[in-house]
C-alpha cells in the first residue's frame, strides 16, 4: 500500500513524526512525503525533521510565503502532478493549513481517498482562514480521525456519515510523551512564554500594539521569553514596533520542539494565539491566556487551563495577574498517547 503524506508547517511536522515513525516499520506500507514549503525557514522546518527523526521528504514544492489563493493554487498544481506520478492509495493530511486544503482538493479531484487527521475541529469563526480550511478538508475526506468527543459531535451536527469518523485522540500528545525524557529544565527559566503569529493579531496594528503594551507592563513584574515568528517579525519591522518593545522582554529565534516544550513546562503562564500550543500547555500543566476571540480547542477552557482574552485595554495584564498561578483540572480529553497506533491500525484495515 502506498500512502502520500502532505505536510508544510511546524505543527504538521510534529504530528506527522508520530505516524511516519510507525509506518516506517511496516513492510506492506510505503509512505511518500510531500513538503509544500509553507514553512521554509530552517528553524521552522528542517530542525523538526532532524530533532523528531522525520524521514526526508520525497518531494519539496518550495512554495513560500504568498497570499492564500496563490499559495493554495500553486500547491494544488504541484501536488496533483505528484499524485498522478505516484498513484497512492490514500492521501494523508493534517490540521487546517493551506497545505492541508491543497492536498485534500488535489486528491479529491483525482478520486484518491483523503484521510484527515485532526478532523471535526471548529472555532465557528469563518473569518479565520484555518476555519475555512477545516470545513472544506473534512468535506473532501473519506476518513475523518477526530481528536476528541466534541470534534465527533461537530461532525455529526454537520451531517457526516458516522462510518467515516473515528475518535482517536490528539497525535501531538503521542509526540509529547515520546519526547518527555528530553524535556528538561532549561538553564534559564521564564515566568511567561509568549507566541503571537496569527494574521488577526499580526496584521492588525492596533491589536499588536496593545499586545506589546501589555507585555511591556508585565515585564516589570515577570520574566518573559518571546520566540518570534517570521510573520510577526516582518510586521513589527515594517511598522517599526520593535523599538517599542521593553528591553526586559527576551526576544529569541523560533524554538525547536524540545526547546519550546522545556521552556513551556517550567513557565508559569503561556500567552499565545497558537492552536497547537494551547494543547501543549495543557500537557505541560501550564496555564494559558489565548489572545483570540474563540478557540477550536474548547476542552482546554473547560478544564480551566485556558482563557480567551481580547487585546483590549489592559485585559491581558489583568488576566495574567489573576491566573498566572492558577492550576486547572488534571484531565486529558485528547486520548492516551496511542493516537498514531490507532490511526495506523485503522488504515491497515482499509481496502
Amino acid at each position: 500500500m502506498k500512502i502520500l503524506t502532505i505536510i508544510g508547517t511546524r505543527p504538521q511536522f510534529i504530528k506527522a513524526s508520530a505516524l511516519s515513525k510507525l509506518i516506517k516499520k511496516e513492510k506492506k506500507i510505503r509512505e511518500i512525503i510531500v513538503h509544500t514549503g509553507q514553512h521554509y525557514d530552517y528553524l521552522m522546518s528542517n530542525i523538526f525533521f532532524k530533532e523528531l527523526k522525520i524521514p526526508k521528504p520525497n518531494y519539496n514544492l518550495n512554495i513560500k510565503s504568498k497570499y492564500h489563493g496563490e499559495m493554495t493554487g500553486k500547491m494544488i498544481t504541484g501536488i496533483e502532478k505528484i499524485l498522478l506520478k505516484e498513484k497512492p492509495k490514500f492521501t494523508v493530511v493534517y490540521g487546517d493549513t493551506n497545505s492541508t486544503l491543497a492536498g485534500a482538493i488535489a486528491s479529491k479531484k483525482l478520486l484518491i481517498p483523503v484521510i484527515h487527521i485532526e478532523a471535526g475541529l471548529r472555532s465557528y469563526n469563518q473569518k479565520m482562514p484555518e476555519e475555512i480550511n477545516r470545513i472544506l478538508t473534512d468535506n473532501c475526506s473519506e476518513i475523518l480521525f477526530a481528536p476528541s468527543r466534541l470534534a465527533i459531535q461537530n461532525l455529526k451536527k454537520e451531517g457526516f456519515n458516522y462510518n467515516r469518523m473515528t475518535q482517536v485522540g490528539d497525535i501531538m500528545y503521542d509526540v509529547f510523551l515520546s519526547m518527555i525524557r528530553k524535556i528538561k529544565k532549561p538553564n534559564t527559566t521564564y515566568d511567561i512564554i509568549t507566541t503571537i503569529h496569527r494574521a488577526e493579531n499580526t496584521d492588525n496594528k492596533s491589536r499588536i500594539l496593545n499586545i506589546i503594551k501589555n507585555l511591556n507592563n508585565l515585564s516589570e513584574k515577570f520574566t518573559i521569553l518571546f520566540p518570534i515568528h517570521p510573520r510577526t517579525k516582518n510586521f513589527m519591522m515594517k511598522f517599526k514596533i520593535f523599538k517599542l518593545l521593553s528591553k526586559n522582554i527576551q526576544i529569541s529565534l523560533p524554538l525547536s520542539y524540545v526547546q519550546s516544550m522545556s521552556y513551556l513546562k517550567y513557565a508559569k503562564l503561556l500567552i499565545t494565539d497558537s492552536g497547537g500550543m494551547q494543547k501543549e500547555a495543557l500537557y505541560a500543566n501550564t496555564q494559558t491566556l489565548t489572545i483570540r476571540d474563540e478557540t477550536e480547542w474548547p476542552e482546554t477552557e473547560n478544564l480551566f487551563w485556558n482563557r480567551l482574552v481580547k487585546p483590549n485595554g489592559d485585559q491581558i495584564f489583568k488576566k495574567t495577574l489573576e491566573f498566572i498561578n492558577f492550576k486547572g483540572r488534571k484531565s486529558n480529553p485528547y486520548g492516551n498517547g496511542d493516537t498514531a497506533k490507532l490511526i495506523l491500525n485503522k488504515i491497515k484495515k482499509l481496502k
